[in-house]
């Protein structure tokens, strides 16, 4: 009843002429189950909920990637990673200049400000160390933040366990801080940004670096769990609780500066949870961060936007993380560059499409030698366990999603027919693509040779 009343109101109010904010809030190896509204009895997240209790639930969420900085740049720009050569990580902090998101790739972030809208970025980057990669560089008026892959929650400075690079804040100088906690420090300087100014739209980029390790939580959030026998599950559970309170302190804010009806938000995570690393859980979901089965491409996936969309949706089409940016432009009525691979959501989330948003959706990453293909219900896909290496031998496995989920049975043999087609679609989209521009060959963070790879053979955790 809601949607039919607005439907009226729209069509009949100028008021709501004007273009939305957007708000993309991204967590960081969280596990698809990891929230109340995708089945957790053990992690409450009622402000993330509320999300979905307020918009759409995708059911079947994919990111571009299962691992974390190739999955940004497809988020950021709305294409294949593939596309451009972004396909893995690299270890540690590259001053070469070679590994970043291309500068050649615009972001929605250049797309947006283009039309008007000021813009903004907060918290883990990870595209690119040098000044040519940099958030100020990429469309992003400003920044606060780190650059690297990962850092510690409680020390400010470069060098202190699980951090990667100093914080930098808004003036661009090293933030210190002491006696506090980074997911609150990020929730923090969202607000900041949506209440600097109103007089133009919007868009702001939240990346938080938890519940990604180092595993470490404070004792407010931790005491929240201290039901929960497992350590690695407990931290986890305050981390993912921290981000939780985050975002509700970020939802506060735009309804206090009068913007949350008229705010475009998404919520997801960058790839699956790695599972023993951090003490994700993916269920019912097979696979973990690193992998292209389900648990490493499928994700939690909120869309929010009260003066637009349903409230109380659940939708079960598969629909794209680099659908982001098609959607965000079409909101701003701003062109759509002809290049994009994601697709406007609105029609497909209003029912007023009521095909699939994505006939076939493609993954690939050279240099594990792994790669999946999505048509319909129908997946192919390699031989994954992360250690494996690449194989000529290597048989693709065919999986019906629609009534497997969690992949346990290779349907290969039964229908090689479909086997043939899948393979032909996904060498066709292949050869559309351009070689990779490094081949790190790592885990999320590290063992770039070979050698790695052989001596973790048969381990299931990814390192």
């Amino acid at each position: 009843m809601r949607f039919a009343a607005f439907t009226v109101f729209f069509l009949c109010c100028p008021c709501f002429a004007a273009v939305p904010n957007v708000l993309v809030l991204l967590s960081d190896d969280q596990g698809s189950a990891d929230l109340g509204c995708q089945g957790s009895k053990d992690i409450p997240t009622p402000h993330i909920d509320s999300l979905a209790r307020n918009g759409v639930r995708c059911t079947q969420g994919y990111v571009s990637s299962c691992m974390c900085s190739p999955s940004r740049a497809g988020l950021l720009t709305g294409r294949s990673q593939s596309r451009f050569g972004h396909e893995i990580n690299w270890e540690g902090r590259d001053d070469t200049g070679l590994r970043g998101l291309p500068v050649t790739e615009k972001t929605l972030a250049d797309h947006l400000r283009a039309v008007g809208y000021r813009t903004g970025c907060v918290g883990k980057w990870h595209l690119g160390d040098v000044a040519k990669f940099h958030p100020k560089q990429r469309g992003f008026d400003d920044y606060f933040g780190h650059i690297g892959g990962s850092h510690d929650y409680f020390t400010s400075k470069d060098g202190g366990k699980g951090s990667t690079y100093a914080l930098e804040g808004w003036d661009g100088k090293p933030f210190e801080f002491a006696n506090d906690y980074l997911t609150d420090i990020n929730g923090r300087a969202a607000c900041e940004f949506i209440r600097r100014d109103n007089t133009k739209p919007w868009f702001l980029y939240v990346a938080f670096n938890a519940p990604h390790t180092p595993s470490q939580a404070t004792n407010k959030y931790l005491e929240r769990f201290a039901h929960i026998a497992d350590a690695t599950r407990r931290t986890y559970a305050a981390m993912v609780s921290a981000v939780d309170d985050a975002v509700g302190s970020i939802l506060a804010e735009l309804k206090a500066q009068g913007a949350e009806e008229n705010t475009l938000i998404f919520y997801l995570s960058d790839n699956g949870g790695p599972l023993d690393r951090n003490g994700s859980l993916n269920t019912p979901l097979s696979g973990e961060k690193g992998h292209m089965l389900e648990g490493g491409i499928r994700v939690p996936y909120l869309v929010q936007w009260k003066a637009g969309l349903p409230a109380g949706k659940v939708y079960e089409n598969p629909v794209s993380s680099l659908d982001i940016a098609s959607t965000a432009l079409a909101a701003a009525n701003a062109t759509l560059p002809s290049n994009l691979d994601g697709v406007n959501l609105i029609p497909y989330l209003r029912e007023e499409d009521k095909g699939r948003p994505h006939e076939a959706m493609y993954w690939r990453m050279t240099a594990r030698g792994i790669w999946a293909i999505r048509m319909g219900d129908w997946k192919l896909l390699t031989h994954n366990a992360w250690h494996d290496l690449p194989s000529a031998k290597s048989k693709a496995r065919l999986i019906n999603l629609a009534i497997d989920p969690s992949e346990r049975h290779d349907l290969s043999e039964e229908n090689p027919t479909k086997v043939v087609a899948l393979q032909n679609a996904y060498n066709a989209w292949a050869m559309t693509l351009v070689e990779p521009l490094w081949s790190t060959d790592a885990g999320p963070e590290g063992d770039k040779s070979r050698q790695g790879r052989v001596k973790r053979k048969g381990m299931k955790k990814i390192h």
